[in-house]
């Protein structure tokens, strides 16, 4: 071992010393939370290429994140599946004559479980995802929607579109993965299995697309492809991501830092399912938003929300 040395890295010194290690070409941002922020900020910094799964990053500081890779020229490669899709129903068109990005999603584990019933649903129902095998986390965001909040606020940064172009639907089946309707009424749509393998080839082998080892979809096996909107009183969280963004400024880092504690407390079991997006909306109402200059300051509000939000809980 001698001969062949190794540095152990770690935490948050670690992470962005690998993010922005000479001998790395892309950096694949998948550190899920706020914490993925600093060590994808720092690649880009230091112009490498990002495939990027962790929303937050932008969720939490989009202008300074989307400046950053304007100035050092470095292309953002949507890991997400949704965002994938937009990517790729984007290509060869022009993005002035978008009228609306299309995010789909799935509804969750409690599409379509009675109102009454969701204040007693447990952790172990919103663990289990019809249709996707991820984290705890995204699967309890999932749950709540403020995945596709999340999202929302992601797609306004990474595609230049102002929240009011972007709509979400719900499609169960999780086949559409997301739809650009362009001025002209054209829908342009990607489609396949629900496989996070293909959006991340797809963002590692851009702008070629890979032979993989996973089933393709069968249209004619699948049976029907529905669509419903979404109702705001079962999925509250996905309000809140819009009201965060036509706030703007600071606000969007604060729904982002009180949804994790939120998260955090369901799973750990110390409130209710229901008692996710309260907690989310009572610490956005407490925070007067600001427009940051430097990124010093997301992270002091990130550090403000997660103590206001955790205050609230009992």
């Amino acid at each position: 071992l001698r001969s062949h040395p190794n540095e152990v890295l770690w935490e948050e010194q670690g992470a962005p010393s690998v993010s922005t290690a000479q001998e790395v070409v892309i950096v694949v941002a998948a550190i899920v939370g706020g914490a993925g922020l600093l060590p994808t900020l720092a690649a880009v910094r230091a112009g490498k290429e990002v495939a990027l799964a962790n929303k937050e990053a932008l969720v939490m500081a989009g202008e300074i994140f989307v400046n950053a890779a304007k100035q050092k020229g470095v292309r953002l490669l949507p890991v997400d599946s949704e965002h994938s899709a937009i990517f790729q129903c984007l290509q060869g068109n022009r993005l002035e004559e978008v009228d609306k990005l299309i995010l789909t999603a799935s509804g969750g584990p409690f599409l379509r479980t009675p109102l009454k019933l969701l204040n007693r649903v447990s952790v172990a129902q919103a663990l289990k995802h019809p249709n996707w095998k991820m984290g705890r986390k995204i699967t309890v965001d999932s749950a709540t929607m403020m995945n596709k909040g999340l999202e929302v606020v992601e797609a306004r940064w990474e595609f230049d579109m102002g929240p009011d172009r972007i709509d979400v639907v719900i499609h169960p089946q999780s086949v559409v993965h997301s739809m650009v309707r362009y001025q002209d009424g054209s829908i342009i749509a990607q489609l396949g299995v629900p496989d996070m393998r293909i959006p991340i080839a797809y963002a590692l082998t851009y702008p070629h697309r890979l032979k993989g080892g996973w089933k393709p979809l069968e249209l004619t096996q699948h049976g029907e492809l529905s669509f419903l909107p979404v109702d705001s009183k079962r999925f509250p969280a996905l309000q809140l991501a819009y009201a965060a963004l036509k706030e703007g400024g600071t606000m969007a880092a604060v729904l982002n830092a009180a949804n994790e504690v939120a998260v955090s407390a369901f799973l750990e079991r110390k409130i209710g399912f229901r008692g996710i997006h309260r907690l989310i909306d009572k610490t956005m109402q407490a925070h007067v938003p600001r427009r940051p200059k430097q990124v010093d300051e997301i992270l002091e509000v990130d550090r403000w929300a997660r103590e206001m939000a955790s205050s609230f809980i009992h």
